[in-house]
């Protein structure tokens, strides 16, 4: 809501839509009324209307501030608008999406043997010339969260933008791709919706496993097809191939594996090693007071199995262990810093059927009640603790655990780690069972 005018006892306000509009004249009027007296002084009406689409209105100066406004001198001409600012509005006008992260791009990406084919194809797109044939189209690449997905669709956007400033980039996550398609809806204005798509020359789509519902999946469909059909560049990303898209229609499930589909798997070692490296390099820059021995990093490197995020974040306890603590870094005290960070030579030998037979065998629960929708408190929680171990101890993503559970949604098992790792704080016995259950998955 912003302020537009205040004046003669008349308060005006505005909301971006009709919907909030309405709701605020049911629900809000009196409290609004009564607020903004107590804020500007006395006024007989409110009145609430719905700006115009795109534009930012000017605030309003408040009683208090009048007297520091000067004026304008009468037949001013208007001060015509900075190129730089109109500029500016023209590109985040063409580049609709998040905010992109400088850091991530292809320069700052490293590659391994887990990675190579994805990244050469990311680049492939990000450096076609201009007026060439569409190459792999669409492009769709799949991993485990923190595996580079999103680094590797910000790095094109990144390159695209840099080497070729007249193609409109569009990067958007498919749940920001719902939220648009709902406010056009409640703004009576799906063509605009539509045109925004339809002038894109690469769409960028994250996380593409959250699109639900068969409205948002056809209107996503109409405007890949029209992408793709049009030989403009499609990529997507997901947690899983298009195969294992349950929740998405056959129809562009079919038309997502037409293109190239890529997928990223987790690091070697020697991947691993050049994570922490760069990583290392970069937090010296911020930082050179922080020193990690190679030695450390190696240590790192062997203990921590998992996603780049993982190699991160341990590196970074690290080095705020050191500065908190004043001690020089050591391998007995990365050791005790990353305790609770297991190593897994063989991490990839553990699979969520063996955490669910593990698991019911401890509760004495068999493998259907887990599966099943029962809620008694025997099986639930034997199954959140089960949900629990597999995001821990393997590299699934929460849909793909909740499909194994069941056909559970996502939020589910994001509930049920939360509340393990919650209740684990608090109930040393429940904590015990747990670590119990973690060396028993381990041994096999």
């Amino acid at each position: 809501m912003e302020l537009e005018e205040f004046e003669q006892g008349r308060l005006i306000v505005s909301v971006p839509t009709r919907f909030l509009k309405s709701w605020i004249e049911t629900h809000y009027v009196s409290k609004l009324h009564k607020i903004s007296e107590a804020e500007l002084g006395r006024h007989d009406t409110i009145h609430v209307r719905v700006r115009m689409r795109g534009g930012v209105p000017q605030r309003a100066a408040l009683p208090d501030e009048h007297a520091q406004q000067a004026a304008p001198q009468a037949g001013a001409a208007p001060q015509p608008q900075p190129p730089a600012i109109a500029q500016a509005q023209a590109v985040a006008t063409a580049d609709r999406g998040p905010q992109l992260d400088p850091n991530q791009n292809f320069e700052t990406f490293v590659v391994g043997s887990s990675n190579q084919l994805a990244h050469a194809a990311m680049c492939r797109v990000a450096d076609a010339a201009p007026g060439a044939a569409v190459s792999f189209n669409p492009l769709f690449v799949h991993a485990g969260s923190g595996l580079g997905k999103t680094h590797l669709l910000s790095a094109v956007a990144h390159r695209v933008r840099e080497k070729r400033p007249d193609r409109r980039v569009m990067f958007l996550t498919a749940e920001r791709f719902m939220i648009n398609f709902v406010m056009a809806l409640r703004q009576r204005d799906t063509l605009a919706f539509k045109d925004q798509f339809a002038a894109a020359d690469v769409l960028l789509i994250d996380d593409f496993q959250f699109l639900q519902g068969k409205t948002m999946q056809q209107e996503f469909c109409n405007a890949f097809n029209g992408l793709v059909d049009s030989r403009r560049q499609v990529i997507v990303a997901a947690d899983v191939p298009p195969a294992q898209l349950d929740s998405i229609d056959q129809r562009m499930r079919s038309r997502l594996m037409g293109g190239l589909v890529v997928d990223i798997d987790m690091p070697d070692i020697e991947t691993r090693r050049r994570i922490l490296q760069s990583r290392y390099e970069t937090m010296q820059k911020r930082d050179p007071s922080v020193i990690i021995p190679g030695e450390v990093l190696e240590f790192i490197a062997n203990r921590v199995t998992g996603t780049g995020r993982e190699l991160e974040g341990a590196m970074n306890r690290i080095a705020a262990y050191q500065q908190f603590n004043n001690a020089a870094v050591t391998l007995d005290l990365a050791s005790l810093v990353l305790r609770d960070m297991q190593a897994s030579p063989d991490g990839s030998r553990i699979k969520i059927d063996d955490i669910q037979k593990i698991v019911g065998r401890h509760f004495n629960v068999g493998r259907t009640d887990l599966l099943s929708p029962r809620r008694a408190r025997s099986v639930v929680v034997p199954r959140q603790i089960g949900m629990y171990l597999a995001k821990k101890m393997t590299a699934r993503s929460l849909p793909e655990i909740g499909r194994r559970f069941g056909g559970r949604d996502h939020s589910t098992v994001l509930h049920a780690v939360r509340k393990i790792e919650d209740q684990i704080k608090t109930d040393d016995r429940l904590a015990r069972e747990v670590a119990l259950l973690i060396r028993l998955v381990e041994q096999g």
